[in-house]
């Protein structure tokens, strides 16, 4: 599965800092099934911890999903 970031993703995630494990770890868990919401044409809401934190106080982050093939990191909010 091939894991890339906007640009505006990456500003976001560098500026939160926001590891790349982190959101691998959030894919990971969404090909396991596990996603926050699902918004419709391959759309889904996934949570991601904040360092020191659990993901309730953490990120939620919109990615553009295709099993198996792509997740895309579209945007992030605290």
């Amino acid at each position: 599965m091939r894991v890339v970031k906007t640009k505006w993703f990456a500003r976001f995630a560098r500026k939160e800092d926001i590891s790349d494990k982190n959101l691998s770890d959030a894919v990971r868990e969404a090909e396991k099934g596990l996603i926050d919401g699902e918004l419709g044409g391959g759309l889904i809401k996934k949570r991601v911890a904040r360092a020191g934190e659990g993901k309730g106080g953490g990120y939620r982050t919109l990615i553009i999903y295709c099993a198996v093939i792509r997740a895309v990191f579209v945007y992030g909010f605290t």
